[in-house]
């Protein structure tokens, strides 16, 4: 056990040493640079399109997609946060209201969504209790009130959306069919093209979209990426320009994602300042790349509900059997066991199929699709995850269905 003394010099060899970091905080994901490597097109297109408020005119409405870390939500926040400075210059009013649809208690229902968007303008009102219409004739007042353009920038939308579904796109879209004052102009983000195709053909009339899609990173462009922000990030001669080509490398591997990218190369960072190494190297990412992938998987099993978690346990029971290349069947198989056994409702097995999709597409476990011949298609499904990841998978899952870790 650590004492207090050692507890006092451990802080005190830290606080009077260099380190690694000059200033971490250029590594971050919310970090906006002054300069955003290989997206000095989108960035200006991202600017024609929405030049019209300088001038007191409504932009078109706007859709980005892009898989993560491709530079959607840093790029429009380069570009409305110059748009504001430039407008207060001219007497035309902008408001950007930027609205992360994934976070907890912002975005869960319309009511919390528009009391959000309330609070930007300066006022509150109760988390629960009053009728969404109320809601509504607010937000109407206060846009009318303030004039001017008002943006609403909704990142993730397309989670928006599977919560409270999309006519919360036509109501906010037809306010301005009564604004005398002010015009409201919608930029959505996502990482699914394909979501604006479930829309209501209302909705998507009266959005009357552009759209703009953003390219993967390739290794180049990404090592480019890294080594203008680690110019920032750490002292002279703290990491090897090995580990960035590394870094760009494993990250052009996840679909050209910089966020992947930056945070391999922080965590790398971090570890190489708790050993007292004094320099990043290529050890430092082997570990941080393993670390990453352990939270990350860690992290999207504990978020799934029952269901999901019950097929993976299915999946994860047979390959400590060492079973490999499991077809669907002998997954069902074993999960209505379980679905029994912990009295949850068993889904049929076509439902199951989807859900090993659904790990499939998050990278949990790899299901390729064969053909049987005249007997049909079934899944090979594999788990491609190191031991360490496995045994802390089956410790997680473990803790919730104690009962299934005895019998199998």
């Amino acid at each position: 056990m650590m004492t207090q003394k050692s507890l006092h010099e451990l802080f005190s060899s830290y606080a009077n040493t260099t380190g690694i970091f000059s200033n971490k905080g250029t590594l971050s994901s919310d970090f906006t640079p002054n300069n955003i490597p290989h997206r000095e097109k989108q960035i200006q297109e991202l600017a024609m399109i929405l030049r019209p408020v300088l001038r007191g005119e409504k932009p078109s409405n706007l859709f980005i997609y892009g898989k993560t870390g491709t530079g959607k939500s840093l790029c429009i926040r380069k570009v409305s946060n110059t748009l504001q400075e430039v407008s207060s210059g001219t007497g035309n009013g902008l408001k950007v209201i930027y609205i992360n649809c994934k976070m907890r208690k912002v975005a869960d229902t319309e009511y919390r969504l528009l009391a959000q968007i309330i609070s930007y303008f300066g006022k509150d009102v109760p988390f629960t209790g009053l009728p969404t219409n109320n809601l509504y004739k607010e937000l109407y007042n206060l846009i009318d009130s303030n004039g001017g353009n008002v943006i609403f920038v909704l990142d993730e939308i397309d989670a928006l959306l599977e919560k409270v579904g999309d006519d919360i796109l036509y109501n906010l879209t037809r306010i301005n069919q009564d604004l005398s004052r002010a015009k409201i102009t919608i930029v959505g983000i996502s990482n699914k093209v394909s979501f604006i195709d479930n829309l209501d053909p209302r909705i998507r009339s009266s959005l009357s979209e552009e759209e703009m899609i953003f390219p993967p990173y390739n290794a180049n462009e990404l090592r480019d990426i890294l080594s203008e922000r680690s110019s920032t990030a750490f002292n002279d001669g703290s990491v090897d320009h090995a580990v960035l080509t590394k870094c760009a490398a494993l990250a052009a591997q996840e679909h050209g994602d910089a966020r992947k990218a930056l945070d391999l190369l922080r965590v790398a960072a971090e570890l190489a300042e708790r050993a007292n190494s004094g320099r990043v190297t290529e050890h430092h990412v082997d570990i941080a790349e393993e670390k990453l992938d352990r939270d990350r998987i860690i992290e999207i099993i504990r978020a799934q509900p029952k269901q999901s978690k019950l097929v993976m346990l299915a999946v994860l029971s047979l390959f400590k059997r060492g079973q490999k290349n499991m077809q669907t069947g002998e997954v069902y198989e074993l999960y209505e066991r379980l679905a029994l056994e912990n009295g949850l409702k068993t889904l049929t097995q076509r439902r199951v199929s989807d859900l090993i999709s659904e790990l499939d597409i998050m990278g949990v476990i790899n299901a390729s699709v064969v053909s049987k011949g005249r007997y049909g298609r079934t899944r090979k499904i594999n788990i491609q995850l190191g031991q360490k990841i496995v045994a802390l998978l089956s410790k997680t899952l473990g803790a919730e269905f104690p009962e299934a870790f005895i019998n199998f």
